[in-house]
């Protein structure tokens, strides 16, 4: 996640195969796409709510500060034994990353450049201005909790660009929205613009791994926030096995996939493990190296078509709240957890169970009353005005007269 990545984890039937083009290259022998696939992948939606209930877990009962602040103690000592498992929630994370890359290479399949480009606007930015004026407005009725942004700061925050700008962030999870961004530039400029095939994104997978490994070695801020050497095992990892899903699993495949694992649990360890960690928040490198290992192999499941039986409906729903839960939760449970806890007296389990129920909720209602309306509105007027701007132009008899004398 966009992170947060947004819920587009639909596949139609897979077309019959297509005689191949020099441009494209061949799948490998035996590749051929996949007939009688599920009309929606809806595991990926569970997995994807599992990685932000995550995130959401570390953010409520894994870390200090702000929460700490909010509870009125570490959450180290009001949950001694849960907090010793919410500090790897952080890593849902690379999870939701893992995730991206499986379903951005889905969606974009057969996509020109700009319907990708419209598709991507329509459905992360209505959710996300929703998330901002919510937990702005939060930040006006308790500024004890999260203090206000001023005005030029909040309204920048509503491009998704205050990062790279320099400004302080309404969301304090929209860090990730800025990793996806540049994910989908990167995927759009070397892959889609041509047209997504087998051989395109294989390539792709290969040269931003190395591209990654060489970013390291130059260690330069602007290498890195082009290539993204941090997260990008990650990408590669779900577009490999993706393609694995579509075509079938062979050497290349998996190796891209096992490579992809063995450095993003590199960069994992060294994240987020030191020697000699202390205090109330302490974690294992070979329990970041495990949920590493669980993300990739989470979504190798449902790519080998082993999770077809969980076939739910109500994953859908999870799914659509996913993206809107994620945006809102962290700040937002800031304030219901200081009201529910030390203002109402809830107990800490309570709070936390309170919390996250009331955050669905108010996702649910962003889901069903500004993303079903808004994004599908916001694509047709992109569509429109690109089909408008695409019309042959004629001139006008009066474009002829006033040229005709030098305009």
């Amino acid at each position: 996640m966009t992170a947060a990545e947004p819920a587009v984890a639909r596949e139609g039937r897979a077309p019959a195969p297509t005689p191949p083009l020099p441009a494209g290259g061949r799948p490998p022998a035996g590749s051929a796409p996949r007939r009688g696939r599920a009309d929606r992948l809806r595991a990926l939606d569970g997995l994807r709510l599992l990685a932000a209930l995550m995130v959401c877990l570390y953010h409520f009962a894994g870390k200090n500060g702000e929460i700490a602040a909010s509870w009125g103690q570490s959450p180290g000592r009001l949950f001694p034994s849960l907090s010793q498992v919410a500090v790897y929630g952080c890593l849902g994370v690379q999870f939701f990353f893992v995730i991206s890359g499986f379903v951005i290479c889905m969606s974009g399949w057969g996509r020109s450049l700009g319907d990708f480009f419209r598709s991507r606007v329509a459905r992360l930015y209505p959710a996300y201005w929703a998330a901002l004026l919510i937990v702005g407005a939060a930040s006006l009725v308790l500024p004890v909790v999260s203090a206000p942004l001023r005005t030029d700061e909040f309204l920048l925050n509503f491009t998704m660009l205050q990062q790279p700008m320099g400004s302080p962030r309404v969301l304090g999870v929209c860090w990730t929205l800025w990793v996806e961004l540049r994910f989908y530039v990167l995927f759009a400029l070397f892959v889609i613009w041509k047209g997504v095939t087998y051989r395109r994104v294989v390539l792709f997978c290969v040269l931003w791994t190395l591209a990654g490994v060489l970013a390291r070695v130059a260690d330069t801020p602007l290498t890195d926030e082009v290539v993204m050497r941090d997260h990008a095992p990650y990408f590669i990892g779900g577009l490999a096995l993706y393609l694995i899903h579509r075509f079938g699993g062979d050497l290349l495949l998996w190796g891209i996939v096992g490579v992809s694992f063995l450095l993003g649990q590199r960069y994992s360890v060294t994240a987020l493990w030191h020697p000699g960690m202390s205090g109330d928040f302490q974690r294992n490198p070979y329990v970041i190296q495990a949920i590493v290992f669980a993300s990739f192999a989470a979504v190798a499941v449902v790519a080998l078509g082993w999770a077809r039986w969980a076939n739910w409906r109500w994953l859908t729903v999870a799914g659509a709240l996913t993206y809107p839960f994620y945006l809102i939760h962290e700040h937002l449970g800031w304030f219901v957890v200081r009201v529910l806890h030390r203002g109402l007296g809830v107990g800490p389990y309570g709070t936390l169970v309170l919390a996250v129920a009331g955050l669905l909720a108010v996702a649910w209602l962003t889901h069903r009353y500004v993303e079903r309306p808004f994004g599908p509105a916001l694509k047709r007027t992109l569509t429109a005005q690109a089909n408008a701007d695409a019309r042959p132009f004629r001139r006008t008899p009066e474009d002829t007269r006033s040229g005709s004398h030098g305009g």
